[in-house]
């Protein structure tokens, strides 16, 4: 907690967060007090290292949303390795209480070879959809959502999700055309201070009600959980959405421009397959062991097929039902963005490059000039990658009258 709130204090709702936060811890407490008395909950082992901190505990009627709802979970039965999964659902129906590992992988000679890093990936592999802890089944209701801004976040990075609201994500009506925003989190990790973590995220969409949350933890492998549930989620909900912007919380997206793309391919009747961004084509996986990104050639062996960088990207909503419905025939991959690449293959498209989305800086060398120039942001549509405290000067510089830039701005690409 001490390392969230250790950021300057800007605007009126942050002192409102902090101030207000032991009033809230002290509420929640008694809340879960009072529903561990009630006796709902139905206890099973849990496995650490793959769900999140109530994965195996999860009790009726938690789920949180903005309207004091409560989403009744459909219990899964069958074995432990069946996946929940109904596509034409009419509320969130995942519930998984016992997730156990495949214990049919262990015997298989290429496991036997697999990096131990990979190994709880690969054996829950099959657990594919979770609890929510908190919902948003509203959001994409009462009229057509023209655009929905979706962000992957982590719970202590309330920093960066304000500042995402106070800029670029906040919510708000273009030429009468509705702008929403989610932001994707999972539960905390173990070892963290999980209990306090949670009744902070809980208190933050209280205020805000723009956060949705699942009961995986939130680690870099689960990345494509983040994905192929927000698609479940989305095809069940979202029925007058357009478009989906999808990002990371440390990008800068100039709206203004994205509106702008938009609108030209609807204007080309083009956006039924509309998938465009950062395109990288013909990569192969990594084999360099202290690489974030290292695939074992045991989990893959053979070049990716096209996708686009994670930090940013823009997709019709027609598009995200089918990657959702092919999505749940193929194996889940640690890589989020590749994972798309490979649905994407799978319906015989391939994402559009376009030179407005850097996913990967203005230049890649961090400390060029270049990657602070205002006027790259004003003619650019997303930026990755900034801190809080640069996304919000940049975006002030940015939409500052006085700024004057050339029409077209060179770089180095």
């Amino acid at each position: 907690m001490d390392l969230l709130f250790r950021r300057q204090r800007v605007g009126l709702l942050k002192p409102l967060l902090s101030l207000s936060l032991v009033f809230a811890s002290f509420l929640m407490i008694h809340k879960l007090k009072l529903a561990e008395k009630d006796g709902v909950g139905l206890k099973h082992m849990r496995d650490a290292g793959w769900c999140g901190s109530d994965c195996f505990s999860f009790k009726k009627g938690e789920v949180k949303t903005r309207l004091g709802g409560s989403d009744s979970p459909v219990l899964s039965g069958g074995s432990a390795a069946q996946r929940v999964s109904n596509g034409t659902a009419a509320s969130w129906d995942a519930q998984v209480l016992n997730c156990s590992e495949d214990a049919s992988v262990r015997a298989q000679d290429w496991f036997r070879r697999l990096d131990p890093r990979f190994h709880q990936f690969v054996l829950h592999r099959h657990c594919r959809y979770f609890p929510m802890r908190i919902n948003h089944p509203e959001k994409c209701a009462g009229g057509e959502v023209h655009l929905l801004m979706v962000v992957k976040s982590v719970i202590e990075q309330h920093d960066r999700r304000e500042a995402v609201r106070k800029s670029w994500g906040r919510e708000r009506t273009v030429d009468g055309k509705n702008i929403k925003t989610l932001f994707l989190l999972g539960s905390p990790t173990t070892g963290k201070d999980t209990k306090n973590l949670q009744k902070l995220i809980e208190y933050e969409d209280l205020l805000y009600g723009d956060i949705l949350q699942w009961d995986f933890m939130d680690t870099f492998f689960n990345l494509t959980l983040k994905e192929v549930n927000f698609l479940k989620w989305f095809d069940i909900y979202c029925a007058g959405v357009r478009f989906i912007f999808k990002g990371d919380d440390d990008v800068f997206v100039n709206t203004h421009n994205l509106l702008e793309l938009i609108g030209f391919k609807v204007e080309e009747r083009s956006e039924a397959e509309l998938f465009v961004g950062d395109t990288i084509s013909k990569a192969i996986p990594i084999r360099n062991r202290q690489s974030k990104y290292y695939i074992p050639k045991e989990l893959y062996d053979k070049p990716y097929p096209p996708y686009v960088g994670g930090g940013g990207f823009l997709m019709s909503s027609q598009l995200a039902r089918r990657l959702f419905v092919v999505s749940e025939d193929l194996e889940l991959y640690p890589i989020d963005d590749v994972f798309l690449g490979m649905c994407l293959q799978k319906l015989n498209l391939a994402p559009e490059m376009h030179p407005g989305f850097r996913t990967f800086g203005i230049t890649r060398r961090r400390v060029s000039p270049m990657n602070s120039e205002p006027c790259f942001y004003k003619n650019l549509i997303v930026v990755h990658k900034l801190s809080a405290q640069e996304l919000l000067r940049m975006w002030s510089v940015v939409h500052n009258r006085e700024l004057v830039c050339a029409q077209r701005t060179s770089n180095e690409g």
